[in-house]
């Protein structure tokens, strides 16, 4: 989030756009993925009156507040955001995040309800590439994606990557990570300006 901030504060005096995908990401201010796995475990809603479960419930609408502000301003400013869930019904992942992804990807569904959580309304207009038709062992690794300005959808096929290779690939590209603030510390010392943190988020503000 700091790093967001940062960015959107200091993207058109540093790189002259309002919108990095002008220009594109570079070595000093490198794309950022933000990959939320198991996303529907950080916005599980807690009902009660106890203490823990107050701040339980806190915590969730901190996580929901802090990824609406990512998935709706990060993109301009170079970070992009994964959610992951098994489901992405409003009740896994609040329909003002789920709504606002540009894109949507679904493997095989039982239901076309789960369908259109994942899809939009409109995969119902298109039942042939609906993924509830991808149940067959032959569409293992097959998923449906969504994209905004495209009319219809379209199949994706992904490859089986097996543990060990995925730690071989991991290995091989390290060298290719950076840490973006410290990126973003490099950028605006180069260009005289202040590299100041902007002050972290209060679940008491």
């Amino acid at each position: 989030m700091e790093l967001r901030k940062r960015r959107s504060a200091t993207i058109r005096d540093v790189l002259g756009v309002k919108n990095m995908w002008h220009v594109g990401p570079s070595p000093e201010w490198p794309l950022t993925v933000l990959i939320i796995d198991e996303a529907h475990t950080y916005f599980r809603e807690y009902k009660g009156s106890d203490a823990t479960t107050k701040r339980l419930a806190a915590l969730t609408a901190e996580n929901a507040r802090l990824v609406e502000d990512l998935v709706k301003k990060g993109r301009s400013v170079g970070v992009l955001v994964i959610l992951i869930s098994q489901k992405t019904t409003g009740d896994a992942i609040p329909t003002f995040i789920r709504d606002v992804c540009p894109i949507g990807l679904s493997f095989a569904q039982k239901t076309v309800e789960a369908a259109v959580a994942a899809l939009g309304e409109d995969v119902r207009n298109w039942p042939d590439a609906s993924p509830v038709t991808l149940q067959d062992p032959a569409y293992v690794g097959v998923a449906v994606m969504a994209m905004q300005g495209r009319p219809g959808y379209t199949r994706i096929r992904t490859s089986y990557v097996s543990d060990a290779d995925a730690a071989r690939l991991a290995d091989a590209t390290s060298h290719l990570t950076a840490d973006p603030d410290l990126c973003l510390d490099a950028l605006l010392r180069a260009t005289g300006r202040s590299t100041t943190p902007m002050p972290s988020p209060s679940l008491t503000k």
